[in-house]
């Protein structure tokens, strides 16, 4: 009897033992941020934890402005912003903090117009309307764009983003460059002091707000516009072209705007030149801290950078699908390179 309880205590001991095991081989990693790229970051993590069922990765869509501060106060381990961190905001991280671009995408202007199928409009006039200085659908400056369009005589209803949103840096940084008052007063943030306007919470918000104003107009990316079948302009760019947002205009963009990319690797590219290139286009980034010792748990800090390196190389076949532009090599290599310096206890955690 005393052996067969025994051995029933082995058993159960070992069983213990396994099942703790396979729980602890379970590892989560949580992030948040940016809403411009959710719908291709949804589809990273759904394929990476396909190839990778041992490692759970969560990113939650909460905005810019809720990544920058979640990376700030470590309440996940990796942050995602559209916008880079202001000088100030760096100096409030606990350590050193490292951008690293994923994709870029555009942003266009949604807008309901009842009985206005095709829209035209450039950044003089889309910062005049933002500025308030537009403010009905059938002025001379709008007209002159639409030539043989009937504009109604109705006012301009202004909707923008109330959270802290990259896709409102991105927009705020192309209006401080077609718009020197822009430029000089408003300026350009993930949140700004709007003139005029209806704010709503994330592109969701944004949408819902023009819908439901006749005479609306707002600014989401172009992914959420696209597969929410909402009408956007046709927007000029620098060369008075009417270019569409697409995969080849960012990338024009991109390549117009820069010869390399910086070693921060923080960019703008919005009113980039050429006549091919898409006018409010932008990067976006993941945030992670180059010492990831605080993490108290050396597999999750590999399991992390190894899931950045996947984003960064094999993942980037997914982009195009979801209108975002990959990296260019050269900005790729340079990812690499800043994810080998990515370190644990003092050492690499990337050969």
């Amino acid at each position: 009897m005393f052996t067969m309880w025994k051995t029933c205590l082995v058993g159960a001991a070992a069983a213990v033992l396994a099942f703790t095991a396979t729980v602890r081989a379970e590892t989560r990693i949580q992030g948040a941020g940016a809403t411009f790229p959710a719908k291709l970051y949804a589809k990273w993590v759904e394929a990476y934890n396909k190839i990778n069922p041992d490692v759970k990765i969560d990113y939650q869509a909460i905005g810019s402005g809720g990544g920058i501060t979640g990376i700030t106060n470590r309440t996940v381990v990796f942050g995602a912003s559209d916008a880079p961190l202001s000088e100030d905001q760096e100096k409030a991280t606990p350590s050193k903090l490292l951008h690293l671009p994923t994709v870029a995408g555009p942003v266009v202007l949604i807008y309901n117009v009842p009985g206005i199928q095709n829209l035209t409009l450039n950044g003089d006039v889309v910062a005049d309307i933002f500025m308030k200085k537009i403010r009905t659908w059938n002025d001379p400056k709008i007209a002159a764009l639409n030539a043989g369009v009937k504009l109604p005589d109705s006012p301009i209803v202004v909707v923008h983003r109330a959270d802290g949103s990259g896709t409102t840096y991105i927009f705020t940084d192309y209006l401080s460059k077609v718009s020197k008052e822009w430029g000089d007063t408003v300026k350009k943030g993930t949140t700004v002091k709007w003139p005029i306007g209806l704010s709503f919470q994330k592109n969701d918000g944004v949408a819902g707000g023009v819908k439901s104003s006749p005479g609306g107009i707002g600014y989401v990316e172009w992914a959420y516009a696209d597969s929410n079948k909402i009408p956007f302009a046709t927007l000029l760019n620098r060369e008075g072209k009417g270019v569409p947002p697409t995969v080849d205009s960012v990338n024009a963009a991109g390549a117009a705007a820069l010869s390399s990319f910086p070693e921060d690797m923080k960019v703008s590219i919005t009113d980039a030149p050429g006549a091919q290139s898409y006018p409010i286009s932008g990067y976006t980034y993941l945030l992670v801290y180059e010492d990831l010792s605080y993490l108290k748990d050396k597999t999750a800090a590999l399991e992390l950078v190894k899931f950045i390196q996947w984003c960064e190389t094999d993942g980037q076949a997914m982009a195009g699908d979801l209108g975002f532009a990959r990296l260019p090599q050269d900005a790729q290599s340079k990812v690499i390179a800043r994810l080998k310096t990515i370190k644990f206890d003092g050492a690499p955690l990337l050969k």
